[in-house]
Formats: C-alpha cells, sequence, structure tokens
C-alpha cells in the first residue's frame, strides 16, 4: 500500500440506512453466536453492534446488521428463524435504521453493593438515576460474594450530580453505593492508600499499647472523642503517648502479635499489587507497627508516627512529623508524586476524622465503616465488614480477584 493509499474502513450507517436488530434468546450453549454470524455471513451483512447476556443459562444475544438487499430480506428473516428452531431458540428480527442512538454526555459508573442486595433497592437506585436524568445503558453483576456488587453503565447526567443524587438514597435504603467518571482512567494503573487502625486491621493500635500499661479504658475514651473530630488529633495523640510512659520497649513485639487484620486485607492488597497497582498506608499510630505491617503484606509506602524509646523504656513522647489530619494528605500528595501517579488517579480508605483530607484529596475516598461525620463528606462509604469489597469500586470482578490470586485461598474462601 503507497502512502497516498487508506485501506477500507467500514462506515458506522447514517442515521437513514436500514438496519435489522436479530435477537436470539434461549437456553445457552457452545456455538450459539458462531452459527447465528454463520447465517448471516450469506447475506453479506455488516455487524454493526453486538451485545450479549447470559444469565442462569439462558441466553440473550442481540445483532445489529445493515439490512440486505430488499430481494434477500425474507430470506434472511427465514433462514434465521429456521436456524433458531432448529436448536431450540427463539428468535425477533426488527426492522430499523442507523445505528444505536447515541449515549448522552456525562457518563458514569454506579457500583451498588448489598449485603443483600433486595429488588426494593435496586428499585430505588434505578428511579434515582433516572431522577437526576440519568439513562441506564448496561448492568453487569461484578461479585455474588461476600456481598453482591451490581455496576450500572449511566449516561446523560454528570458524575457529581449522579453522586449527590444517590448518596442520600444509599443511605436511607441501606446499600453503599459509589460513581465514578466512566473512562480509561479507571482501569489505569492507581495507587491506594489506606488508613492502619480500624480499616487495614481491626484494632486501634494505641490501645493495645495501652492495655500493656493498664491505661486501656482512659485511652480509648480519648481515641474515640479524636476519631469523632470533637478532639484537636496532635493533643489527643501526646495526651494518649504520654500515659505509656515507662513501658518496657519489648511490649512492641507483643503489639506486634496482637494485630488483627482486617477480613479481605490481605486479599485487596494482594489483588491490587498483582494488578499492577501501588498500595501504601498512613496512620495516626506507629512506625513500629507499619514498618512491620509494610513488610508482612508487601506494600509500597508506609508512614506514621514514631514512638520514642529510651534505653529500652517508652518515653510517652513521639518523635519526628506529626502525621495528622493535614499530615495524612500532605503524605498521600507525596506518595503519588513519587509512584507517578496523577492525584485523580489515587484511591484514599479511612474511617476517622483525621483521615478527611486525605479522602478528599484522593480521586476516590472511600469511607470504610467510618464515624457518621467521614461518611457523609466521603466520596462513597463501604459499611460491609469485608476490605476488599473496595476492590469492586474499582471495576474488578470476583473472578477476576480469584484469578489474580491464582484460584484464591483459605482467607478468599472464607467469604
Amino acid at each position: 500500500m503507497s502512502a497516498s493509499q487508506t485501506p477500507d474502513v467500514p462506515a458506522v450507517p447514517a442515521s437513514d440506512v436500514p438496519t435489522l436488530l436479530v435477537k436470539i434468546f434461549g437456553k445457552d450453549r457452545p456455538g450459539i453466536t458462531a452459527g447465528l454470524f454463520d447465517t448471516l455471513a450469506a447475506f453479506s451483512v455488516d455487524v454493526v453492534d453486538i451485545e450479549q447476556v447470559v444469565s442462569r443459562g439462558r441466553l440473550v444475544l442481540c445483532a445489529l446488521v445493515t439490512e440486505p438487499t430488499v430481494a434477500s430480506q425474507g430470506e434472511l428473516r427465514a433462514t434465521v428463524h429456521s436456524w433458531a428452531e432448529s436448536l431450540k431458540l427463539q428468535a425477533e428480527i426488527i426492522s430499523g435504521t442507523g445505528d444505536n442512538r447515541p449515549r448522552g454526555e456525562g457518563r458514569s459508573h454506579v457500583t451498588v453493593l448489598g449485603h443483600p442486595l433486595t429488588a426494593e433497592q435496586t428499585a430505588a437506585i434505578a428511579a434515582r438515576i433516572a431522577g437526576a436524568g440519568g439513562n441506564i445503558d448496561r448492568i453487569f453483576r461484578l461479585a455474588k460474594y461476600p456481598v453482591t456488587a451490581v455496576e450500572f453503565a449511566v449516561s446523560g447526567c454528570a458524575t457529581e450530580v449522579l453522586r449527590t443524587a444517590l448518596a442520600t438514597e444509599a443511605h436511607t435504603i441501606g446499600v453503599d453505593v459509589a460513581v465514578v467518571s466512566a473512562g480509561l482512567h479507571r482501569r489505569a494503573q492507581r495507587l491506594v492508600v489506606m488508613d492502619v487502625d480500624s480499616t487495614l486491621i481491626q484494632d486501634e493500635v494505641i490501645e493495645l499499647f495501652a492495655a500493656h500499661a493498664g491505661c486501656e479504658e482512659k485511652v480509648a475514651e480519648v481515641t474515640a472523642a479524636a476519631m469523632r473530630g470533637e478532639l484537636d488529633f496532635e493533643q489527643s495523640l501526646h495526651a494518649r503517648v504520654a500515659l505509656l510512659e515507662g513501658l518496657d520497649a519489648s511490649v512492641v513485639d507483643k503489639v506486634r502479635s496482637e494485630v488483627r487484620l482486617t477480613p479481605g486485607a490481605r486479599t485487596l492488597i494482594r489483588t491490587l499489587k498483582r494488578l499492577g497497582y501501588q498500595v501504601g498506608v498512613v496512620s495516626g499510630g506507629f512506625t513500629q507497627v507499619t514498618d512491620d505491617l509494610k513488610e508482612r503484606l508487601g506494600l509500597d509506602f508506609a508512614q506514621a508516627n514514631t514512638l520514642e524509646i529510651v534505653d529500652g523504656k517508652l518515653t510517652g513522647r513521639v518523635t519526628g512529623e506529626i502525621v495528622d489530619r493535614a499530615g495524612k494528605a500532605r503524605l498521600l500528595r507525596r506518595f503519588a508524586a513519587e509512584a507517578g501517579v496523577p492525584l485523580a488517579q489515587t484511591v484514599a480508605i479511612g474511617d476517622g476524622a483525621n483521615d478527611l483530607d486525605m479522602l478528599n484529596a484522593a480521586g476516590l475516598g472511600v469511607a470504610f465503616n467510618a464515624k457518621p461525620v467521614v461518611r457523609e463528606a466521603a466520596h462513597t462509604a463501604v459499611n460491609v465488614p469485608f476490605l476488599d469489597t473496595v476492590l469492586y469500586l474499582l471495576g474488578i470482578t470476583r473472578e477476576e480477584v480469584e484469578a489474580a490470586d491464582g484460584g484464591g485461598d483459605a482467607e478468599s474462601r472464607e467469604h
């Protein structure tokens, strides 16, 4: 082919070009799709669009094709019906013009998590999408366990408008809903940064230390007030750490052994890493624990406060830069720069008030079993106790999780 020549490119049918919508229904089995198009090939039609769905072994196959010559239209219809009947399938052929109507401006992915997901909840979400001016173009199930996760492809409504409309509805009907913009960036390499205490792990690390110092209840009260946003985090941190003064440094190893990962944490991190994501943690807790977690879980980034230890004893002070609410957002930006990932492609996960700046700075902020003030301010909330459900908000299916995991392990199967 010379430089002046261009390859033949099939043109999209004009709006007035006759087309046929061929719909096939029935029990699914291998070879149906090949058989339909082999049948259509005899009439030299061009394929404009294809949609196929299989649910509980039942197939719906739709093929939009250009209309054949007038002389062969009747023969095409008769041949397709005869082929379908031979396989105990049903066929419907609808005449029309042009391609499918273009999708509206403003495209989003709406992920709904239910435990379980009821028909009433689904109806409410669909009605709210319609009420916001959105049209549901496709629906796809991402997972059936540990939760039911369904994704709606929606057009015709701005993502922020849709997110606002669905946030209140989701809270009212008891499901989790995430709304993100459609586009290539959704599948691009990303950075996921999460809080540690009550997010990556089930515990509050300072309370584990406090239990060994005999002041657990007092520390827990201050921690709860700080997480609700009632106390300045840095002041509360210094007040709690001061209660640990004199504790033997050997307690660090004991606390590390007491830390309990949140269900799904290993699956989340392992899947993200195998799919090419980078993963980090930021914590108002302590490097004595986060450094250990970084090594055990293969994290790319980890930053926390550091307990001062002198002569084998905790001094009741922390050293270095304080990781507080503003510090977490600053570290998210730093990690993103080091990872070479635009901030818009970052995901932040947290549960407390000191996570809010980080959640709002990220491209997607996820409140995980969070306090009310955090749920209301985050982009989306997850209120089931499985951390790996965050994968579904990224459009990753359960099948992809298991494929990345090589068939799953004990933790994956416990769900």
